[in-house]
């Protein structure tokens, strides 16, 4: 019994023993600190050179100053996290090895390591930033991190990598270059939050992660905003896509999302695509200045679309189908820019339905060569009847419930300011390596 009593006590008072070590720069001397810590201490580095790479496998929190610099020297990944509860704060990690294969990182949290907080960090010529490999519940806040840029994109890391990871919040960071900014696999109940990615292939990627949310991103220039892919009941919501090539938005096989308050303006292809999607929420959106503000196709069902706004685009809809389909809910419809409407008894809705594709619509996505043709009176016969007859026209979407006035969503002057930097950026046709439809690509 009093043996028992004994072992309890020294367990409470274990973290009263806890203490702040001071580490020296130089080869060794982190390795050596670490090996000797008690769980619970805090090992405190000043400016200058570390030695990785190093693992840290107990309750141990590591922190310095941005010029304190942990260098894995070109091999594997600097800082492995085994233990639990381990806090990297301040420091600048750097020297990873190159191999993707190997998921070669600048910090990596390992499966059986729960609660890691990586915070404040600086992470630079590594493979990938951060790797969430499996550890429950960490928190990664506030670090800039990166990446590569070697020509070919595909061959990059990702600023941060979270694979079978429950829990994962990632909050407050800013990762540039590299491939994809978060990439996101088989995983669940993440929440991605208030970061900032620039010049990436997609700004944030999801495979197979359900149960999650996006939300209060900004992409600014890459080749693809927010890509959900094989994934169920996520949120997407408050999101900027500025400048991006390919898609702000793209929902493929992904089903019960909820999409709102997002904003895709300018650049971009499609400013959403949806692909084999089915029974999702998509409201209150802006879809702003691509050449197709929504791409429907591969039989998405059961999506309703409301409160949204289609402004400038050079073709608003392109709907692969031959259903009859409608965008209204409720009796609240979406505003579309290019709609002539009036509102006579002042309700807030047109007084005549839209319809945003005609028969020649659907000849021009088969047969492009016909565009040469849009300006013959035979074209404008065609579209005149369907105008008049709409039993001629075929299948297609209809909004029956127009709004006259668009959702605003603002954009902060210091992103907009970023965002007229890249403006013009894919007229010069550089399209490097990707191909955003293809998934093997991914």
């Amino acid at each position: 019994m009093l043996t028992r009593l004994l072992a309890v006590l020294i367990l409470l008072a274990a973290p009263l023993m806890a203490a702040e070590i001071a580490v020296a720069p130089g080869a060794g001397t982190l390795a050596t600190a670490i090996a000797g810590a008690t769980p619970g201490d805090v090992l405190r580095l000043s400016d200058g050179a570390y030695l990785g790479p190093v693992t840290l496998d107990r309750t141990l929190t590591l922190t310095g100053p941005q010029g304190a610099v942990v260098d894995g020297g070109g091999e594997g990944t600097v800082i492995t996290i085994t233990g639990d509860d381990v806090a990297v704060r301040g420091i600048t990690v750097t020297g990873s090895g190159s191999q993707n294969k190997d998921i070669d990182a600048g910090i990596k949290i390992v499966k059986g390591a729960d609660r890691a907080l990586i915070e404040g960090v600086t992470l630079r010529g590594n493979m990938h930033g951060v790797d969430v490999h499996g550890g429950h519940d960490t928190l990664v806040r506030n670090n800039v991190i990166d990446g590569g840029q070697n020509s070919r994109m595909n061959e990059r890391g990702n600023g941060i990598y979270v694979w079978n990871s429950p829990g994962t919040v990632v909050e407050g960071n800013s990762i540039r270059w590299g491939r994809d900014g978060i990439f996101s696999n088989a995983s669940r109940k993440g929440t991605y939050r208030n970061n900032t990615f620039r010049d990436l292939r997609f700004a944030v990627h999801y495979m197979y992660t359900h149960d999650s949310e996006v939300s209060g991103n900004i992409s600014i220039g890459n080749h693809l905003g927010f890509a959900i892919m094989f994934s169920d009941r996520v949120v997407v919501k408050d999101n900027l896509s500025l400048g991006d090539r390919e898609h702000g938005v793209m929902l493929n096989f992904a089903n019960n999302a909820d999409i709102s308050g997002n904003l895709v303006r300018g650049g971009t292809r499609k400013c959403t695509f949806i692909y084999n999607a089915h029974k999702n929420l998509i409201y209150e959106n802006r879809f702003e200045g691509c050449d197709i503000g929504i791409h429907f196709t591969a039989g998405s069902e059961r999506n309703v679309l409301t409160g949204n706004a289609f402004l400038g685009n050079r073709e608003q809809v392109k709907y692969v189908g031959t259903r009859h389909v409608e965008w209204s809910f409720e009796g609240r419809g979406n505003f579309w820019s290019d709609h002539p409407a009036f509102d006579l008894n002042g309700d807030g809705l047109a007084d005549s339905v839209f319809r945003p594709n005609d028969l020649m619509d659907h000849i021009l996505w088969s047969q492009p060569a016909a565009a040469l043709l849009t300006g013959s009176p035979a074209v404008q016969l065609v579209r005149w009847s369907q105008k008049n007859f709409p039993a001629t026209l075929p299948g297609g979407v209809l909004d029956s419930h127009p709004l006259m006035t668009p959702v605003v969503i603002d954009v902060p002057p210091a992103i907009a300011a970023l965002e007229a930097e890249v403006a013009g950026r894919w007229a010069k046709g550089s399209h490097d390596d990707i191909d955003a439809e293809n998934l093997v690509s991914h």
